[in-house]
C-alpha cells in the first residue's frame, strides 16, 4: 500500500487500486461495454448505413429528379439539411448539457441520469424503424438523428463522470482508450452483422425494409449491452448531495462555473475552447466522410458497409494502444499528432482525389488510426484536469463548448462546396480548416502533470 493515503496501482487494468480498494475487472469492462452498446447508433446509424445509405439518398428525392443531371445536386441539397438538423441539435446540446450535469452532480446521480437518456437515445432509435421513403417522412429522419444525437451527448456526459469509478490517476488514459476501443470494436461486429444479413440474402441493400430493419437491430443491441453498467459500475461519491437548484439557479452557477474554471484551473479552460474546434472536426469527418464515400467516389451500400468495419478495426486497435501513450506520455502529445495526421489525411484526399477508390481507402486507413486516439485522449485530458466532484459539471462544459463549436464545419463544409459549384470534394478543405485551427489552439494549452 502507497502511504499517506496516495493511491497504489497496478500497472494492469483491473488490478488498480483506489483509496485502498482494488478496482474489479468486471467493473472496467462494465463501465466500457456502454461504448460498446451505444456504438452502432453513432457507426451503424450514422456514419455507414442509414444516414448516408438510406436518408440522404434516392429514397427521399422527388422520383422526378432521380437518374437526371440534377440528382447529384438534389443529394447535396438532403446533405445540408441534414446538416441544418444536427446544428439545431447543437444549439439544444449546449442549452442544456452542462445544467443537467450539475444537477446530477450536486445531487450525485449521474448513473439515473445516464439511464433516462439511454432509454431516450434507445427509443429514438426504434423511431428510425418506422420512417419510411419518401420525400415528407425526410424531415422525421433528420429530426430522429437530431434529437437523438442529443440524447446520446447528455448520455456520454454522464457515463464520462462515471470514469472516476473505474479508473485511477495512472489508468485514466489506459481505462478511457479501453472505452473508445470498445465501441469501435462493437461497430466492427455490428457492421459485420449487417454484411453477413446481406450476402446471405436476408437483407437487400436497395429496399427501404433493410434499413428500417437495422435501426431495429440497432436498439436491440443498445438494449442487451447496456444492462452492464447500471448493474456493475457504482455511483461515484465525493461527499454529501448539494443543495437543489431552480432551472435559473443552474444557469447562474453555470456561469459562476466557468469563472471558476477560468481561476482555478486555466489549463482546463483553454482546453475546452481549443478542443471544442478539432472536436467539430472529428465530428464532420464521422458525418460528411461516408457523404465523400458515396458522391465522389461511388462506394454503394456495401461497399460502405465494408469500408466502415476496415475503419473500425483500424481505429479501434489504435485507441487502445494509443490509451497506453497517453498514460506514458500525456495526453497532448497524443491528441496532437492525432489532429494533425487528420489535417495531412484531408488535405491529401482532395489533392489526390483523381487516383480514385484506392488511394480513398489507403488514406482512410490511416485517418482512421488518428480519430479514435484524438477522441480517447481529450477525455483522459480533461479527467486529469477535473476537480473532484465536479465530473458531471466539467464533462457538461466539454459538451457544450463542443456544440457552441458545432456549427463551425458544417457551415464550412456547405460553403467550400457551393463556392466551387456544388463540388462536394471541396467540402474537404473547410473540415481540414477547422481541424488546423483547433490543433494550433491546443499547441498554446499547458498540458496536465502526469501520474
Amino acid at each position: 500500500m502507497a502511504k499517506d493515503g496516495a493511491r497504489d496501482v497496478s500497472p494492469e487494468i483491473g488490478l488498480a487500486k483506489n483509496d485502498g480498494k482494488t478496482i474489479p475487472r468486471k467493473r472496467i469492462y462494465a463501465w466500457a461495454f456502454w461504448d460498446w452498446a451505444t456504438q452502432p447508433f453513432n457507426t451503424v446509424l450514422i456514419s455507414f448505413v442509414w444516414v448516408p445509405s438510406y436518408l440522404t439518398s434516392t429514397f427521399f428525392l422527388n422520383p422526378d429528379v432521380v437518374g437526371t443531371p440534377g440528382e447529384e445536386t438534389a443529394l447535396g441539397q438532403l446533405a445540408a439539411n441534414l446538416g441544418a438538423g444536427i446544428t439545431v441539435a447543437g444549439l439544444l446540446i449546449a442549452l442544456i448539457a452542462p445544467v443537467l450535469g450539475q444537477r446530477a452532480d450536486r445531487a450525485q446521480r449521474q448513473k439515473l441520469q445516464l439511464l433516462i437518456f439511454t432509454g431516450l437515445l434507445i427509443a429514438t432509435q426504434l423511431g428510425m424503424f418506422f420512417v419510411q421513403p419518401g420525400e415528407e417522412w425526410f424531415w422525421l429522419g433528420v429530426g430522429l438523428i437530431a434529437v437523438g444525437s442529443v440524447f446520446n451527448e447528455i448520455a456520454g456526459v454522464n457515463y464520462n463522470a462515471l470514469l472516476v469509478s473505474v479508473s485511477t490517476p495512472k489508468t485514466v488514459g489506459k481505462v478511457s482508450g479501453l472505452g473508445w476501443g470498445f465501441g469501435y470494436l462493437g461497430g466492427i461486429i455490428a457492421l459485420a452483422l449487417v454484411v453477413g444479413l446481406i450476402l446471405s440474402g436476408v437483407l437487400q441493400g436497395d429496399s427501404a425494409l433493410t434499413f428500417q430493419l437495422v435501426a431495429l437491430g440497432a436498439t436491440i443491441w443498445t438494449i442487451v449491452f447496456v444492462i452492464p453498467i447500471f448493474v456493475s459500475v457504482p455511483e461515484p461519491k465525493t461527499g454529501e448531495p448539494a443543495e437543489k437548484l431552480s432551472l435559473w439557479g443552474n444557469y447562474v452557477e453555470l456561469g459562476r462555473s466557468v469563472k471558476r474554471l477560468y481561476k482555478e484551473a486555466r489549463p482546463t479552460f483553454w482546453f475546452l475552447l481549443a478542443s471544442a474546434i478539432y472536436r467539430d472536426g472529428l465530428s464532420a469527418v464521422f458525418v460528411f466522410g461516408a457523404v465523400i464515400a458515396g458522391i465522389v467516389f461511388g462506394f454503394g451500400f456495401t461497399d460502405l458497409v465494408i469500408f466502415g468495419i476496415a475503419l473500425n478495426v483500424v481505429a479501434g486497435i489504435a485507441t487502445i494502444l494509443a490509451g497506453r501513450l497517453d498514460d506514458r506520455f500525456g495526453p497532448k502529445n497524443v491528441i496532437l499528432i492525432s489532429v494533425f495526421g487528420l489535417v495531412l489525411c484531408t488535405t491529401a484526399v482532395f489533392v489526390l482525389v483523381d487516383l480514385g477508390t484506392p488511394m480513398f481507402w489507403a488514406v482512410g486507413l490511416i485517418l482512421a488510426a488518428f480519430v479514435g486516439p484524438a477522441q480517447a485522449a481529450s477525455r483522459s485530458f480533461l479527467a486529469r484536469v477535473t476537480p473532484a466532484g465536479r465530473e458531471g459539471e466539467v464533462f457538461g462544459l466539454y459538451a457544450t463548448t463542443g456544440r457552441a463549436a458545432g456549427w463551425m464545419a458544417s457551415l464550412l463544409w456547405a460553403v467550400f462546396i457551393q463556392l466551387a459549384g456544388n463540388q462536394t470534394i471541396f467540402g474537404l478543405l473547410g473540415i481540414a480548416l477547422v481541424l488546423l485551427i483547433g490543433g494550433v489552439m491546443l499547441l498554446f494549452v499547458k498540458a496536465p502533470a502526469r501520474a
